[in-house]
């Protein structure tokens, strides 16, 4: 009698929601939203990195202490919370790559140390990782900050290898969908243990929501659809909303009955899923280390003889000119479709100019990013345009010496 109480308990104090399709949507929508609307606040409104930062970090934690605060689940403040934590993981990593200048393989070795620490610690203190555990603050503190992780890294991930490494919002995009695919038929056919197979499927959901953003809100020049970052992130906001709408009417991703947690598995059942952990990520550092190196060889032997960026730059000095001549003449709208034009080569040209001088890179992206931000804002300012393009024309035309 004293067992069902207490797993009645458990189940009224459940703060996640029970994993649907519903859940598997929603989540790729709010990754989504996490990279478009954190593009939309930091240049079409014109906030910049910072303010963008400060401001999305405030909004965080104050739905995330709300989530706290509540008993259950509640679909409104659980799936806000994630839609925040997924724009404020989205700009811890911008923040370290645009800002601070670190690599985005050491923001991709750190985040996926401190994820794996904190599964460690989680795992330690809890024995157990599933998500339907979630009925004690220790173990919705694990849950929040593997998830904050989960977006960092995902972020760094996606941004590595379709921008850095050249392979393509598209193409980041269909890998991830294979490789989530082949984890769902590994626990539907290979019985891959449900909840390494669920964790490494929301880890992939990152990228992939992170290359579908990217697909749909670059321009067609980028390699995109052209929607822009404000259409793409209403239509997402309220696809998310109509479907927390139903969620909360419905009720269907409520807990109903008691999940068999096996918090006291036998020794043949934990080396079981100790080896499929160690196989998983075996297969994980073999593919993306392999993949990375690959993709770095292609990209060196391409530019082998070349050791500076002296030369390579020239394309960038005429379009930024050329937005110069159109600030000063009170021509918008044409500045903004050179905006286009820069972003597009300067994207399509990252693999190999990264490649040869990282640092400059790293510092005419930082003035580039201004100047989008700049030019693109709703109210564009013609004195702040002007001075942003003098300062990207100024690091540009040093290093092209």
């Amino acid at each position: 009698m004293q067992e069902i109480d207490q797993n009645k308990f458990k189940i009224l104090l459940s703060k996640v929601p029970e994993v649907t399709i519903f859940f598997w949507v929603i989540k790729i929508l709010c990754t989504t939203v996490g990279e478009t609307f954190a593009d939309f606040l930091n240049f079409n409104l014109g906030f910049g990195l910072t303010n963008t930062t400060t401001i999305m970090g405030l909004a965080f934690f104050s739905v995330l202490y709300v989530q706290f605060r509540t008993t259950k689940y509640v679909p409104g403040i659980y799936w806000l919370t994630v839609v925040l934590i997924s724009v404020f993981g989205t700009l811890l990593t911008d923040n370290l790559t645009d800002a601070m200048g670190v690599p985005l393989e050491v923001s991709t070795v750190v985040f996926s140390m401190l994820l794996g620490l904190t599964f460690l610690f989680w795992y330690m203190s809890e024995k157990t990782l599933s998500i339907h555990s979630i009925f004690t603050r220790k173990r919705e503190v694990f849950y929040w900050l593997t998830i904050l992780f989960t977006f960092a890294l995902g972020t760094a991930v996606g941004d590595l290898y379709s921008e850095q490494l050249g392979l393509g919002y598209l193409n980041t995009g269909i890998t991830v969908v294979i490789i989530i695919a082949c984890v769902f038929l590994g626990w539907k056919f290979l019985n891959l243990d449900r909840v390494l197979a669920f964790w490494t499927a929301y880890i992939l959901t990152r990228p992939l929501g992170a290359s579908l953003g990217d697909y749909l809100s670059q321009s067609k020049v980028n390699g995109g659809l052209g929607l822009g970052t404000t259409v793409t992130s209403v239509i997402f906001l309220i696809a998310i909303l109509a479907i927390i709408v139903f969620l909360a009417v419905s009720k269907i991703d409520i807990t109903e009955k008691s999940e068999n947690i096996e918090t006291n598995q036998t020794n043949g059942s934990k080396k079981n899923v100790l080896t499929q952990t160690i196989a998983a990520l075996c297969i994980f550092l073999v593919v993306g280390i392999g993949g990375y190196v690959w993709r770095s060889n292609n990209i060196a032997s391409q530019d082998s003889a070349q050791a500076t960026l002296g030369g390579k730059l020239t394309d960038f000095i005429t379009i930024e000119n050329d937005m110069l001549d159109d600030i000063n003449a009170n021509n918008f709208t044409s500045a903004k479709k050179k905006a286009d034009d820069l972003e597009h080569q300067w994207d399509t040209q990252e693999p190999q100019l990264r490649k040869i001088d990282g640092t400059t890179w790293t510092k005419i992206d930082g003035t580039i990013d201004v100047v989008l931000a700049a030019v693109r804002s709703a109210s564009p300012d013609a004195s702040k345009c002007q001075s942003a393009l003098n300062n990207s024309f100024s690091v540009i035309n040093e290093a092209n010496k």
